[in-house]
């Protein structure tokens, strides 16, 4: 397995993960058990998306469109422009 991307939250994590699941892709959250101790432990690199070495490729590039994916216009909250809703 390799570690592909490092997720800012478990939320986003856990989002990415779906997301890779839905394209047939089986992921690994490492460090999911850990994020209770973050009063402890510094934050940044603590949680990491891990997924089989076949699969890495295609997943960064599933990862890479989800962060670079801009809201279609009419679908932003007036107070917040540039915001995706999901």
């Amino acid at each position: 397995m390799q570690r592909i991307y490092e997720p800012e939250g478990l939320l986003e994590a856990e989002l990415l993960l779906a997301m890779l699941a839905s394209e047939g892709i089986h992921g690994h959250l490492v460090g999911r058990d850990l994020v209770g101790a973050a009063g402890e432990l510094p934050m940044q690199g603590l949680l990491g998306l891990a997924v089989h070495d076949e699969q890495a490729e295609y997943a960064r590039q599933l990862i890479d469109a989800y962060n670079a994916a801009q809201p279609l216009a009419g679908d932003e909250p007036e107070s917040v422009p540039g915001t995706l809703i999901c």
